[in-house]
């Protein structure tokens, strides 16, 4: 393992502390738009500014991918971070939002964790170790009946003029499951699947760093991870979490 999971807690954990202080005076958050309807604030600036420095420090190796700062040089052994995965929740006050960490080292996922400040909750994986949740081991669900099991999905505010943006689809497997859940973030809608909250999820036109760690942390955690044909990977234009069980009863609803 060329890096300590121990140490990765320590430095995520206290991107978390930096955003909480911000999140507990959204009177005065500075609130800014990327593109239409895209958000970003302060605090994930702040944060992902933290965790780059902090990373950089501890692992001077890695190179670095952040949604905020972009690209370093160094693309082949890389930590890939969401600083703030759920923004607009975030700067509305909800408590569902994340940090997501992941290092990949040439394109294999090594490690990986979301942390949810708000909820003080921390998951984790290793590949080939396990995945965990505040240092108790997870596993995803036992459910085998597409028909008695709780779905996510997202319906992200970019993709508005795509013909295919979810809405069919969506209509589709709500009719076949249920219960049926849109939290807001997809790196802690993938760690509901892992610690077996969630049976599947799926969203479309995401980007790495939004799913990246969620999806090892689901994959360690027994889960599947594929694409919208069944195609194993890690596809964020086209993301399909389950528990395994469920994936051919799903995949023909996609």
């Amino acid at each position: 393992m060329p890096i300590s999971l121990a140490v990765l807690e320590k430095v995520v954990r206290a991107a978390g502390s930096i955003a909480l202080t911000h999140f507990k005076d959204l009177k005065n958050l500075e609130v800014s738009k990327k593109k239409p309807r895209d958000f970003v604030t302060e605090a994930d600036v702040a944060v992902e500014a933290f965790l780059k420095e902090a990373l950089s420090q501890e692992y001077p190796e890695f190179g670095f991918w952040g949604e905020e700062s972009g690209q370093s040089d160094n693309q082949d052994s890389r930590w890939i971070v969401d600083p703030i995965d759920g923004t607009h929740s975030f700067a509305k006050g909800q408590y569902f939002w994340s940090i997501s960490v992941a290092l990949e080292i040439n394109q294999e996922l090594i490690a990986g964790a979301v942390y949810a400040p708000a909820l003080n909750d921390y998951y984790c994986a290793e590949k080939g170790k396990g995945a965990w949740k505040n240092g108790l081991p997870i596993s995803v669900s036992s459910e085998e009946n597409l028909g008695d099991s709780m779905v996510a999905t997202g319906f992200a505010c970019l993709r508005s003029y795509l013909n295919d943006n979810n809405l069919e689809r969506f209509g589709r497997i709500a009719q076949k499951t249920t219960g049926q859940r849109r939290f807001g973030s997809a790196a802690m809608d993938l760690c509901l699947v892992a610690d077996g909250q969630v049976d599947a999820f799926w969203e479309q036109e995401l980007n790495l760093y939004d799913i990246a760690a969620g999806a090892l942390i689901v994959q360690e955690a027994g889960g599947s991870i594929t694409d919208f044909q069944g195609n194993n990977g890690i596809f964020p234009k086209q993301i399909l979490a389950t528990n395994g069980k469920l994936l051919g009863q799903i995949l023909p609803l996609m």
